[in-house]
Order: C-alpha cells, then structure tokens, then sequence
C-alpha cells in the first residue's frame, strides 16, 4: 500500500538555510576556532591587577558603585548592593517552576509532530532560542543566529566560554549538522498464499480515535516504520524469536532452527530494538518485524476488564512503536561519520552501526494475525518454568516492503551559556527536543522540565546572581534517531569538553508513570539523594521525592474492588521483579547509566560524570504508548501527570542539583562512593564464573581487587583534602577584617578590597561593625562562591593593600589548593576513559560503565571484562581486560591522591 509522507509535516527544511552569521551579529572573534593558549603568568597577574585597580578607583571615585553590571534586558531590584545567600538562591529558584507553566509549556510544544529534520523541528528550535532570549536578557539579534557546524562562528560561541574573551553576558545560538538519516516512502505487509496471491494486508496504521483530538487530527502524519531502517523487498516463512534476546535467539538455534531467508517477529522489551534486528541479521535472516505485546503491559490489560485508549487506560491494540534500528551499542549519532562531527562536507563511511535487512514495527492488532500462522510459538516449559520457544516456522510466506528516502539532513541543536566567575569549569544540562510524532513524554515532558529550570534560573539572573562556574544549556536534535545531535556536539568539542565539563545532568522522559528512578554516575549519587529528600512529594503531602521510588500506580487492584486481583502475566513479572531485586540492593539508590539517551557521548565516551532522571512506568499504570500517535498530550493530562506536579518535581530536583554543582565551592562528587562501588562490580563478575561452568581460578582477580583498595585509599586522603581545602579558603576569607593600620587610606583602601572579595562571593554587606571571628564567620555564612579570588587579587602591590602581603599570599595559596582538589575531583570520572576503548565497539571508551553489547539500553559494568566472559567466554580475553583495569586504577589512583 502507498503511504507516501504528507508533505506540510515531514517536508524538510531546504538546505539553502543560513549557513552562516549576518554581518550585523556580534560574534567573537578568533584568530583561531581551535587553538585555546593558557596566558602567560605575568601577562595574567597585569590583567588581573588592572581589573582590581579600576573596581577600586571606580568604587572611590562614585559613592556607593557596585561592581555588577546588570545583565541587558533584565529590570534588577533597586537594592543592588544585596545578593543572594545560598538559601535564598534555592529558594528562588524553587519558587519558579509551577504546574501552570509547565501544562502550558507541554500544550506548546506536545500538540504538533515535530520528527528530526522537519520543518516543525526547526521552527521548535527557533521558540526555544526565544525562551533563551527571553529568561535570559539576551538581546534578540536582527537576523537568526544559525551557524553550520564547523564554522569559525559555531566552534568560537562554543570553544571561547572557558577563555579570556568569554562573553560576559548570556549567549544564545542554534549550531547545525548534517547527520544521515531516513524517512518512510511506501511499506507493506502481506500474508501470501501458495501462488503468490495476497491472502492478507496489514493496514500499518494507527486508528487515530477523535476522543484524542491531537492523535486523531496527525494520525497519518508520521507513517509507522523505524528510523536508519534498511531499505528492501523481502519475502520468507515467519518464526517468533520472542523479546529477539541474544539468548532467545541462541535457543532457536539450538533447537536448530534454520534462519536463513526468514523473517523474525519479535516483541518490543527487553533489550534496544535494533539490537533485535542485529541478531536476525547476524543468523541470515531476511527482516524482521517488532510489536508491542499486552503480556508486557502489567496489570492494565483489557484482559483484566481496563477499556483500551483513549476509552481507558489499557493498551489501544492499533499503536505502533516507531523507533530507531541504529546498532546504538557499537556507536550512537551519525551512522557515516563515527568518532568525528557530521558537518556539511565530512568525508563519510557506509555506516557499520544501521541494518543492512528491513524492519517494520507493527502493532499488537496486526501481530496477532501474524501469529495464527505459527499457531505454536511455546512448547512447554523448562525447569525453571520458563516458556519454550518451539522454533516453529509457518507454512506460508509473507512479504515485507519497506521503502525508505535515505540522504543527508539538517538538524538543528539550540545552545545558551551563561558565563560564570570560574570560566574554565562548565555544567551542561539537556535535553532532546524531536519526537517520533507528539512526544508528549519523549522527549516534551523532559522539554517542559527543561523550560522549567531556564526560567528558574532566569530568574536568578534577574535578582543580580551570577553562577560561580558557566553554564551550558542544550535543546538537543535527533535523539530519536541515535542520540545525533549530542554525538555530534560531542564529537565536535571532546577535547573541550573533556577538560572543562564537570557534569553533564540529562533529562529525556520527565513523566510517563508514577515512580521516580535516577540514573547516574556513582558520584553523582549523594547529591542527587540529597536534593531528592529536598523536594516535596508531587501529590502526598509530608513524603519527598525520594520517597516516590516506591510509588505504584493507580491501577493494581480490581476494577469493582470485589473481583479477584487482575492477572499478570508470569515471565513479565518475574523480570519485573528481578529489576526490582536489583534496584533495591543498590546501597545508593541510584541506578548506572546504560544508553538510550544523550549522556551517553559525555559519560562513556569522554568520560563526565552524568545523570538522568524522569517518573517511570510501572505494571499498575496506564499504558505508555511509546512513540506513538498516543504519547499525547491528552493521554498526559488524564493519565500520566494529572495536575503536572510530577513535571513540576523533575523541574526542582534537576535544577536544584545544578545548582549545588555549580556554586559549591568544592565540586559536590563523591570519588569514594565510586570507587567502593567497584568492588561490588567485581563481584558481580566473579559470581558470574559459576553460571558459566568457569573455574574461580582461571582468572586471576587479587591484582585488581589491590587497584580498588588503592584507588579507594586515595580517594579517602582526597576526601580529607576536600574538606581542609575549603575550610582553609574560608578561614582566610573570614580573616578579612579591618587591619586598623593607623594611614586612614590604607584601611580604607583594604576595606574597599575586602568589600570587594565578599561582594563577588556573594557576602551581604554588614549592618554593624564586625570584630570577631566569629561575627565573620556567621557574616560569610559559608556562602563563598569563587575560588578565583586569588588570582583577581595576585600581583597587587602591598602598598595598595595595606602591608598585608602574608594574607593575600595565604589567599592565593588556599584558592589555588581548592583549584587543584577540583581538578582531580573533575578527573575522576576520565580515569576510566581507555583510548583502545571495548573490543569491537572502540567508540565506547569507558571501562566502568558502558550499554550492554547486546542490551543497547541496559547498562554493563566492567564491560570489557564481563563480556569477555559473559559473550566471548575466554579466559585469556577475560586475564587480559582485568589487567587493562589494574593499569587504568592504578593510574588513576596516583592521579587522585593529593
């Protein structure tokens, strides 16, 4: 059947869009777009001390002048001489998001299709350069600014943030790349008879009820096919491969089943679905077909009595999951150009990471008439009382047409910074912006949150705060489709951001269920708890949302509350339970990061400590109908987050651990809790060895459980250094009294310094005279906010500053000390990083985390060396890793000790 794409929603964007920046744009200026020079020592003491002189005469010469200059756009308080105090930051930052705003944000961004490189995705982009504009006070520039990636004006906004020519103000812009990806022309499926003839036609579409007036109203807007799929007309007998697992598919061999020239129908769950297509293909066979099954939808079945959607909460049987096919685990982002960007004129490869047979996604409505062909897919149970596959083939053939426009295509990434005192240390938060269609959870509800914390923080900025380290923000493009936009960026800037990223915090799904769940790297964990037991509970007053780890949904019990419990079905709950085994055995709470999602290129890749987070599905939910026309905005409303509290919660606790990241003094990352968590990893492999009938000696594991205790010693001594450190520097800063020197100018002139030192860190001027430590101790309230302040004050001659060298000396040492414990703290998460990377997939450079080899969304840890044994199943490959991992510890650990 033909099913070409409507034209007014999936037309693409000409390729003739502004490759370039108006002359009337201000832009930085570099003679270089990647050489970065680190200044000379004197050259920098000159600069620094020139700045200090003219605060101090500008500061003499006009009485009351304050140092802050009001950011453009932004109408400040009359009371500029007062800045916020820690608690009081928070708790206007955590004033801001509110369910209204955010319902209306979702409303905006949730009732219209916008797929990766259309022209809805660039007109999004553009709104979200506006709220930037906006929350930001940036002055809107006459013309767009649009730069190809590449480009001196791309590569500056991004390369000169960490720099001497740093903008001083907030920046917005929209960087371009030219990934390669697909869109659907025509596809079938039909049952063929045994002439040839077509005995049935699968309708390959979503029903589009009018009770959902969005789903109704772009029902056909965006056909059901999958994304990087292979292009192809192929027919062959049907064999079920269940969830199309690596072990499910080992089964169906042993039984000896034949694949070759097949076509594999397999459920959605379990493991990335392109990894499923991978599988087949690896065994001959010749497409594959993927469905959304009810037996994986818990409790809310319409078994159970629950009417489908939008009728009621259950599974509406004519939903299609779309999705990209990438092979993710071998590499994510542009499949023809792996490890570098995708700019307009990169040199490309055929792809190693896309299928190379077609693939279509069906629903459960056309699966089940597939399945009549089988007729047996089970054949008893094993021992464990585990279903068996019976390896049945049917009798009759069926063909699958999938036709797909495969070319080069714009997409569009939407950045802002804003500056902070310490240039060179960066925060990054993001989140994707294109959908499959409306995406009301994937990816808007993560958008609303996103459009939450801008205006929280733009309201700090409009209250005079400006963040100790800078900021990045991203509105991510093409996630969807293999997480390309942040790839690209990723692979753009590595050497930049793997020298100035501290963090990356990551929000995709904010809300699709009722219980909330964190991923994050292990030094993440305790500031991610802590700003959860911070946040309310979004609906059960005197709970947090820490406590909602446990929340279900609405929708265990019978329906009249007479019947018996509703029915589930046994192979899905015992993997639900098992994953819920393992989520509470964590001591932090805080699950690893796989993949799926776009702190993959950050954390495993260049190694930056990450975090995602959002309100995940349960068996007693209503049905996520993901990536279909159902992700609405209607479904959202009624079923997912009546009232957009939970939206509202994500909001608060992501931006509030932003915050925390980026204006505590010491990096809040906690490199003990890390390393102790690798003896855990060790173990699980160790436990492993017995499933695999492999002896416990074959590989010998006391040298790298000696690299953990070393690297854990060292991390201790860091943690006893992170607290001296800071609490050296804030002594020194609390010293800072008046000298009581008896030349009037002198104290004067060292007041103005000491003024100054506390304005810029965020110290309220006081109401008395202060004369003890004490008094200056509770004045700083420990609210220092720049570990730069030495060097602002370095080179300065004593007779400008009172005859007080031995303090400012003392000064610069303790900044200079809380800049080194940083440095290592920031390193902490890179150490992992091996440049030969994970045998047959180098992209992923990451020994400690990385997405299992098979699983694409799940994650590994030690991958290397548990896949050594768990896939390859060899010793000497298995010797080999553990011996890369004691190399990779032990540098580590001198790199970490003080």
């Amino acid at each position: 059947m033909n099913t070409d794409m409507p034209n007014d929603i999936l037309k693409r964007v000409p390729n003739d869009i502004p490759k370039g920046v108006p002359n009337d744009i201000p832009r930085p200026v570099t003679d270089s777009t990647t050489r970065q020079t680190r200044p000379h020592r004197f050259t920098a003491l000159f600069r620094y001390t020139f700045i200090l002189v003219l605060l101090l005469l500008a500061k003499t010469v006009i009485p009351g002048w304050r140092y802050h200059v009001p950011e453009p756009g932004h109408q400040h308080d009359n009371h500029l001489s007062h800045r916020l105090t820690t608690a009081e930051r928070e708790k206007l930052f955590l004033s801001i998001p509110n369910p209204e705003s955010a319902l209306a944000a979702s409303r905006a961004y949730a009732t219209h299709p916008h797929l990766a490189g259309s022209i809805e995705d660039f007109e999004d982009a553009k709104v979200l350069l506006q709220l930037f504009q906006t929350e930001f006070g940036i002055s809107a520039p006459s013309s767009i600014p649009v730069f190809p990636a590449g480009s001196s004006e791309s590569r500056n906004l991004t390369l000169l943030l960490t720099t001497s020519d740093a903008p001083s103000q907030p920046t917005a812009w929209i960087d371009i790349y030219y990934p390669v990806m697909n869109t659907p022309l025509d596809r079938s499926l039909q049952i063929l008879g045994s002439q040839g003839e077509t005995i049935w036609a699968a309708d390959l579409v979503e029903d589009g009820d009018p009770r959902d007036e969005e789903a109704h109203k772009y029902k056909d807007a965006v056909p059901t096919w999958h994304g990087l799929s292979c292009d192809g007309d192929v027919t062959g007998q049907l064999v079920y491969a269940n969830y199309g697992l690596k072990e499910d598919y080992d089964e169906l061999v042993s039984q000896g089943v034949n694949f070759t020239g097949k076509i594999v129908i397999t459920r959605y769950g379990g493991i990335f679905r392109g990894l499923k297509v991978k599988g087949a293909e690896d065994l001959g066979a010749a497409g594959v077909l993927i469905y959304s099954d009810p037996r994986d939808d818990g409790f809310v079945t319409v078994k159970n009595g629950y009417a489908p959607y939008p009728a009621g909460p259950a599974r509406n049987p004519t939903s299609v999951q779309r999705g990209s096919v990438q092979y993710l685990s071998l590499y994510p982002g542009d499949p023809t150009t792996p490890g570098y960007p995708a700019y307009e004129n990169s040199d490309r490869t055929e792809g190693g990471n896309i299928p190379k047979i077609p693939s279509l996604p069906i629903s459960w409505a056309n699966a089940e008439r597939l399945l009549e062909e089988i007729q047996d897919i089970y054949l008893g149970s094993d021992s464990y009382g585990r279903k068996r596959l019976s390896g049945k083939v049917s009798d009759t053939h069926v063909r699958l047409v999938n036709h797909v426009d495969t070319k080069v295509t714009p997409i569009w990434n939407t950045m802002a910074s804003i500056p902070g005192h310490i240039k060179n240390e960066v925060v990054v938060i993001g989140c994707h912006r294109d959908a499959w269609v409306m995406g009301a959870a994937d990816p808007t509800s993560g958008t609303v949150t996103l459009h939450e914390i801008i205006r929280g923080f733009g309201a700090l900025l409009k209250k005079g705060w400006k963040p100790l380290r800078t900021i990045v923000f991203a509105s991510w493009d093409a996630e969807e489709y293999g997480l390309i936009g942040s790839t690209e960026w990723g692979e753009d800037f590595p050497s930049w951001i793997a020298e100035h990223v501290v963090a990356y915090l990551n929000v995709d799904i904010s809300v699709a269920g009722s219980r909330w769940t964190a991923s994050a790297s292990p030094s993440l964990a305790h500031i991610f708890k802590k700003a959860a037991l911070d946040i309310p509970h979004p609906t059960i007053p005197g709970k947090t949302l820490w406590d909602t780890r446990e929340d279900d949904g609405p929708y265990k019990g019978s329906i009249d509350g007479l019947s018996p419990l509703p029915a589930i079905d046994a192979e899905y709950l015992a993997t639900y339970e098992l994953t819920e085994k393992r989520r509470r055995a964590l001591d932090t709470g805080i699950l690893p990061l796989g993949s799926g999602s776009d702190f993959t290129v950050f954390l495993q890749r260049l190694g930056v400590a990450s975090s995602d987070e959002g309100f995940a599905f349960t068996p007693s939910d209503a049905i996520y109908h993901y990536h279909s026309i159902y992700d609405s905005q209607r479904w959202q409303e009624v079923y997912a987050d009546p009232g957009f509290h939970r939206h509202v919660a994500v909001a608060r606790h992501m931006g509030l651990v932003g915050l925390r990241l980026i204006d505590s003094i010491i990096l809040p990352l906690n490199t003990t809790q890390y390393a102790l968590e690798l003896d855990d990893y060790l173990d699980q492999v160790e436990n492993v060895l017995p499933q695999l009938s492999i002896s416990n000696k074959a590989v010998d594991f006391s040298p790298l459980r000696h690299s953990i205790k070393k690297l854990q010693i060292a991390s201790f001594k860091l943690d006893k250094e992170k607290l001296k450190a800071e609490a050296k520097f804030k002594k020194i800063l609390a010293s800072l009294a008046p000298p009581g020197y008896r030349r009037k100018n002198q104290n004067q002139l060292w007041r103005r310094v000491r003024d100054w030192i506390k304005d810029l860190f965020g110290a309220e001027p006081p109401e008395r005279a202060l004369q003890h430590h004490d008094d200056w101790m509770r004045y700083l309230d420990i609210d220092i906010h720049n570990t730069g302040a030495g060097n602002e004050l370095a080179g300065h001659s004593t007779e400008e500053i009172g005859h007080r060298p031995c303090l400012i000396s003392e000064l610069i040492k303790a900044a200079k000390r809380v800049s080194r414990t940083n440095k290592k703290l920031k390193a902490f998460e890179r150490g992992f990083i091996s440049e030969g990377g994970i045998k047959d997939r180098e992209w992923y450079k990451h020994l400690g985390v990385a997405p299992g080899k098979w699983l694409g969304y799940g994650a590994t840890t030690l991958p290397a060396l548990t896949e050594s044994l768990t896939i390859d199943k060899n010793v000497t490959l298995a010797q080999h890793e553990a011996d890369r991992l004691v190399e990779l510890f032990n540098t580590l650990a001198r790199q970490t000790r003080p």
